[in-house]
């Protein structure tokens, strides 16, 4: 079913707005480009993705969901399929790709394929979800198509299930799981990304949190309320002392996806920011100029949104390192101090003030 768009569209019953030559860059969070970089950078990288590229066909994959899949169009899903061509139509992808739906109760969406991105939602996510927080959804994984992410999620995809056959074998995966934790690490700002575009999709930030609570709670939104959910974040983010910070580190490590609390608090933090109220305005980086645009500048964007990351971060571990920036302390005495047990005594000293709750499991979340 991939064509270009044409003739009349089905869009749904309120105005939007439309963002003709959008370049991927407008909605790219500044982590997931320099997460990127870092992959490529990646010793063996190169040489994986080579070989896997000529291993992988888009043909198996094609088959595989054309097989065992519902392929979505005017008569199989015809309220996915309206939603695709609209997500297409405002961000202007003008190849709409095939979309399929898989029989499977954990809800879940992503775009893979490496010559053409292929989109599968299962149908957990399409029972949980209603017609606005579907819209959110595909918008989001039309984000990743248009960003260029299916190729390395689906490299992600292969070489998790690699790892997992070679497991047995002596230091036999030591270097796909470091690619693995590179492409995991990529993965989870990416999604960062594709929030984003999913609310330019969609344009109802009350949708987009409504889907995020359900992913985290399930269809209870009665019993659920945005801003006890936000605060969450806020206590995430905040809470405890430095072993809660290496805690939170060692639970995302092994998930694809960032956890929902902190998704729904970036997207808001956006959707609040001057650099949305830009796009919505029509002012938006186009592809038209993409060619033109500096590796340096991507840097700098990069640098700079860590910069003022660190600088307002709430975790103990961010204040730790600002502190060490600012010739405060020095870092192992105190990380030592603070895993040994020996609290700080003096005004510097490190703070031994556990919160009791040792973490949490890690878990890995649906798209």
């Amino acid at each position: 079913m991939s064509d270009n768009i044409s003739g009349t569209e089905r869009l749904p019953g309120r105005d939007r707005r439309r963002f003709p030559g959008i370049s991927s860059r407008a909605y790219e969070h500044p982590a997931d480009r320099s997460a990127l970089v870092a992959l490529r950078k990646l010793s063996g990288f190169d040489a994986v993705f080579k070989a896997l590229s000529g291993l992988v066909t888009e043909r198996s994959l094609r088959l595989l969901f054309l097989a065992n899949s519902v392929r979505v169009n005017d008569e199989q899903f015809a309220h996915l399929n309206a939603m695709l061509r609209d997500a297409c139509y405002i961000l202007d992808l003008e190849k709409v790709p095939p979309m399929y739906v898989n029989q499977d109760p954990q809800p879940n969406a992503m775009c893979i394929g490496l010559d053409s991105p292929v989109i599968v939602v299962t149908t957990g996510l399409v029972e949980l979800l209603d017609e606005e927080e579907m819209r959110a959804v595909v918008g989001h994984e039309v984000g990743h198509a248009l960003s260029g992410h299916s190729v390395y999620r689906t490299i992600l995809l292969f070489l998790t299930n690699l790892a997992l056959k070679v497991a047995w074998i002596p230091l036999g995966n030591v270097a796909i799981m470091a690619i693995v934790t590179a492409l995991r690490e990529w993965f989870r700002k990416s999604e960062l990304s594709a929030d984003r575009a999913g609310l330019l999709v969609g344009q109802d930030l009350r949708a987009s949190m409504r889907g995020l609570m359900k992913l985290a709670g399930g269809n209870h939104l009665h019993e659920m309320n945005v801003d006890s959910f936000l605060a969450q974040a806020e206590e995430y983010e905040s809470g405890g002392d430095l072993r809660d910070s290496v805690l939170k580190i060692m639970n995302v490590l092994p998930r694809s996806h960032p956890f929902t609390t902190v998704r729904a608090a970036e997207l808001k933090k956006w959707a609040e920011s001057r650099e949305f109220q830009r796009i919505m305005d029509g002012h938006y980086d186009r592809r038209e100029d993409d060619k033109e645009t500096s590796v340096a500048d991507s840097f700098r964007q990069s640098a700079n949104h860590y910069t003022e990351s660190v600088k307002n971060s709430k975790d103990p571990l961010m204040g730790l390192v600002r502190d060490i920036a600012g010739g405060a302390g020095d870092l192992g005495g105190r990380l030592r101090d603070t895993f040994t047990g020996r609290g700080g005594t003096g005004g510097d000293g490190g703070s031994d003030t556990p919160n009791g709750n040792g973490g949490g499991t890690g878990g890995t979340g649906p798209a």
